[in-house]
């Protein structure tokens, strides 16, 4: 899913890429079903993305570390990414 922010378009990945490694390092997700296809993903997850800091792994805990939460009460449990990451 690609979605508008303050920053540019940002990419929310969900299962093309379960964590930052991953696509950083050209490695997939053990259980894929068709290694080619998940790294075609990886491809089109940064021709959508206006830079990889806009694009947002699906399961990897650095999100949470990454971005700040809209409250301190939804810390751990939601992220905003419409702001740049912090690391």
């Amino acid at each position: 899913m690609r979605v508008a922010t303050e920053r540019g378009w940002v990419v929310l990945a969900s299962d093309t890429s379960h964590y930052y490694e991953h696509m950083e390092t050209g490695r997939v997700f053990p259980t894929a079903f068709h290694v080619g296809e998940m790294v075609e993903g990886y491809d089109r997850l940064r021709a959508l993305a206006e830079s990889p800091q806009h694009i947002i792994p699906g399961h990897d805990p650095l999100v949470m570390a990454r971005y700040p939460a809209p409250s301190k009460a939804l810390e751990g449990m939601v992220a905003r990414h419409d702001v740049p990451p912090v690391a």
